[in-house]
């Protein structure tokens, strides 16, 4: 793996990889049948640590930089894409607390994070996807209170969050502006979830509804000002996104990993098949592409550490990681020829994981409208 990165987190890679062999790898195939939530082998992971990566040390976590982290993150995701997603998310969940949030809200969440909570982020609506700004959701202050009301959507971790950091419009006619970010702690009365996603891929992770029906929260559970929630989202997502292409770029990784192992022992026309410049050239491509979008992902996050502008490489390293994950995991299927399109295989299943990387934290028709206000503006 080409990151550059600490020898302490040398030595946790080594944990990590000995973990998701044992617990994750083989684990996730009988999850990825069921759909169900597999407890176990996240409560296995808390015991680690493994869930608190992205706490900062200031609040308890373990100092590692951005890029440590993203390789221990691809680590896991070579074994599930659903397992890194819902511990990535769970960070996802910190990060407008992190972003916003007062002193005593930062500790709060990184508290519940370090003692094996899990994050939510919930800003997607049934009418408000890519439009993130078209959300219905309402909160309405009482006193000390806000009252929360409205439906969120796709939200991963959504199930089992210890709590959720929410958008909700507090000034109907301000649009945009009129947008603000609250925590929302599990049991509050009025908070429930709802649908739960069947879905294609990431089939390790949870994905449901979200409702509030006159939430009641204290008015301390504000994070930041009102009318700053749609840019404490977008900061949000601006970060996310690197981890998702970190993520996508595992999946790709594993999938190469696949076809190396297979056409070294496949035979046809008396020699393994790896052995054909066709299959050469393939493995080639998929090295390229992997490794491009390694240094992207590391790229974005060194310029995170380093508290410069990093929006526009952070959908970049989201865009294409995405899509070079479904193209390595296609031709890793291809290279596997019809048992790759068979469920006794690996390969299918990262295909159906993959898919969803070029959708969520923005689409990739967004972010290459990012990219692209990045370079004319």
């Amino acid at each position: 793996m080409a990151y550059i990165i600490s020898d302490e987190a040398k030595d946790l890679l080594k944990d990590i990889k000995k973990f998701c062999d044992n617990e994750v790898r083989e684990q996730a195939k009988e999850y990825d049948k069921t759909g169900e939530w597999p407890k176990e082998i996240y409560d296995k992971a808390i015991e680690q640590g493994y869930t608190a990566l992205e706490v900062p040390e200031e609040y308890g976590g373990i100092g590692l930089s951005r890029v440590d982290i993203a390789a221990l993150m691809e680590e896991m995701a070579k074994a599930d894409a659903g397992f890194a997603t819902t511990i990535s998310a769970s960070g996802l969940g910190m990060k407008p607390v992190l972003i916003a949030g007062n002193e005593e809200q930062k500790k709060k969440v990184c508290d519940i994070i370090l003692n094996g909570g899990f994050a939510a982020f919930a800003l997607t609506e049934p009418g408000a996807g890519s439009d993130a700004g078209s959300g219905k959701t309402t909160a309405v202050k009482d006193g000390d209170y806000y009252v929360l009301n409205g439906r969120k959507c796709f939200i991963t971790n959504g199930e089992m969050a210890d709590f959720y950091c929410v958008t909700a419009m507090t000034d109907k006619e301000a649009g945009l502006k009129g947008i603000s970010m609250f925590l929302v702690e599990k049991g509050t009365p009025g908070l429930s979830t709802g649908h739960h996603e069947d879905k294609m891929g990431i089939r390790g992770s949870n994905t449901c509804d979200v409702v509030f029906e006159d939430c009641k929260i204290p008015a301390s559970n504000l994070i930041g000002q009102e009318g700053k929630g749609f840019k404490i989202a977008m900061q949000t997502l601006d970060q996310a996104r690197t981890w998702m292409g970190c993520v996508a770029t595992g999946i790709a990784q594993r999938a190469m990993e696949e076809a190396i192992a297979y056409t070294k022992e496949r035979k046809q026309f008396g020699k393994p098949i790896i052995k054909n410049q066709a299959i050469h050239f393939k493995i080639a491509d998929m090295e390229i592409k992997i490794e491009t979008a390694r240094q992207m992902v590391a790229h974005a996050l060194t310029k995170m550490d380093m508290g410069l502008p990093f929006s526009m490489e952070s959908a970049i390293a989201k865009c294409y990681a995405s899509d070079i994950a479904m193209q390595v995991a296609s031709e890793a299927i291809q290279s596997f020829g019809g048992y790759g399109y068979s469920r006794e295989y690996p390969v299918e299943k990262l295909l159906r994981d993959a898919k969803i990387f070029q959708i969520f934290e923005g689409t990739n028709e967004i972010l290459r409208i990012v990219v692209g206000n990045n370079i004319i503006a």
